[in-house]
């Protein structure tokens, strides 16, 4: 039976802002309170996608979020209408109000950890909602994430989902932004890879001192627990907490993986060889041969890497047998980056090709081409019991790019948060789109 890594990037959402909410994320903070344009940033992402479906690769597409969050707002003390309760945050508390209206599910990388069936007990793909609790603008996205993921993925006898870990910072979990897997082939047995920044009970592990590590070892322990994994099918690895202080706050902005391939920094992780012999011993237990491609700090520092989000990249198999690497604009603009990814390709080595995205809107609020997209690993008939509405063609390339057109705005700043009227536009928007996409009733506005 034929298996495919499906990628299913995420549409961003039409509150798309500068906000600045990412303590960690240099991207994020560096352009706080900067006009953003939704429509571009919409249509930049869908661009991908397309490009991607063309050159022969299985493309999905998952839903933004009901934003802003009057719900939430509401949760926090603010009463009466709709209106009344975003005029009155815009009034007494605006940093909340634009924590309420961040478009930043668009990264799904980080909606859920997800086990393909051949790693699973019971054989079934499963799906873990992250909590995000480290920042409170993601912390309220999981409810949403759940039943838009479990509209896509309905058919209980393939799929199962888990809710979110408890949302507490002792299981602080960023879903698949810190979670790899290699395989020989996607179908077959693999070996999951978690990466951990701190652990909350264990005081022999380090932890960084400026910025906050935002997954911990107990979280990935439990998904993993969750999931039914093999212990021999499972490597947990710790980040270097020296690199999360530099603005590394998710494993995939200094690390990717894909098949029998690691991509990764030389200063990505601690104990680092350990873990290479780790996962070269475990992957060959299933019949995979690991191979790992090191990016040495002479050639490339951890600060270009930040900058140019080398890593936050698809790393993306071809029929031959060698790999295409997807990667934002930022990565040519970088001269040191750019000479290394020549060199790479031209070397004889796995990673042949490079293809360069503009993902500027996106790229601007700290995610790159691997935090819009959640990879699932689904065998022929896992992915005929997919919500067929929510896998790309080219008709609904189409649909989407014209839906954007109608509802979307062009600039975006703080002032146009306060405006009540963003709020109808946003749920009329979605309406829409759940028809589109085949989703049902997933939103509050839809469900109460």
């Amino acid at each position: 039976m034929k298996s495919y890594e499906v990628n299913f990037d995420g549409l961003v959402g039409p509150t798309h802002n500068y906000g600045g909410l990412s303590y960690g994320n240099v991207a994020s903070q560096s352009n706080s309170q900067q006009s953003s344009n939704p429509k571009e940033a919409a249509l930049q992402g869908l661009a991908k996608m397309k490009a991607l479906m063309d050159m022969g690769f299985q493309q999905g597409v998952l839903a933004p979020q009901e934003r802003p969050d009057v719900a939430a707002l509401r949760r926090l003390g603010f009463a009466g209408s709709d209106a009344q309760v975003i005029q009155q945050a815009a009034k007494e508390a605006m940093p909340l109000l634009v924590a309420s209206c961040s478009a930043s599910s668009m990264w799904v990388a980080n909606a859920a950890t997800v086990s393909p069936s051949a790693d699973t007990a019971d054989g079934r793909v499963h799906f873990t909602a992250a909590n995000l609790n480290c920042k409170y603008h993601r912390s309220i996205e999981h409810p949403t994430t759940s039943r838009v993921l479990g509209a896509m993925f309905a058919n209980q006898q393939h799929f199962a989902h888990h809710a979110a870990l408890p949302a507490v910072a002792q299981f602080g979990d960023e879903g698949a932004a810190n979670h790899t897997r290699f395989c020989r082939a996607y179908g077959e047995a693999g070996v999951e890879f978690f990466v951990f920044g701190r652990s909350a009970f264990d005081t022999r592990y380090p932890a960084p001192q400026k910025y906050p590590a935002r997954q911990t070892l107990e979280a990935s322990q439990a998904v993993a627990r969750l999931h039914g994994l093999r212990e021999e099918g499972v490597v947990y690895a710790q980040q270097n907490p020296s690199v999360i202080d530099q603005g590394v706050f998710h494993n995939d902005v200094i690390a990717v993986g894909n098949g029998e391939v690691l991509f990764y920094h030389e200063d990505a992780f601690l104990e680092t060889d350990k873990m290479l012999a780790e996962l070269t011993s475990k992957l060959a237990k299933v019949g995979g041969k690991f191979q790992s491609v090191c990016v040495p700090r002479s050639a490339v520092t951890v600060d270009d890497a930040v900058r140019s989000y080398l890593f936050n990249s698809q790393l993306l198999s071809r029929p031959d047998g060698s790999m295409l690497l997807i990667v934002p604009e930022e990565c040519r603009s970088n001269e040191r980056v750019w000479q290394y990814l020549q060199g790479l390709t031209g070397s004889g080595g796995v990673i042949r090709e490079v293809k360069v995205f503009d993902l500027k809107q996106s790229m601007q609020n700290g995610g790159g081409p691997a935090c819009l997209r959640l990879r699932v690993a689904l065998n022929e008939t896992e992915l005929a019991a997919v919500n067929p509405g929510v896998i790309m063609t080219a008709s609904l390339y189409d649909s989407l790019t014209q839906w954007v057109e109608r509802h979307y705005r062009d600039r975006m700043t703080e002032n146009d948060l306060a405006d009540p009227q963003l709020l109808l536009e946003c749920r009329g928007a979605l309406d829409e789109l759940t028809q589109v996409l085949k989703l049902g009733a997933v939103y509050p506005f839809q469900i109460n």
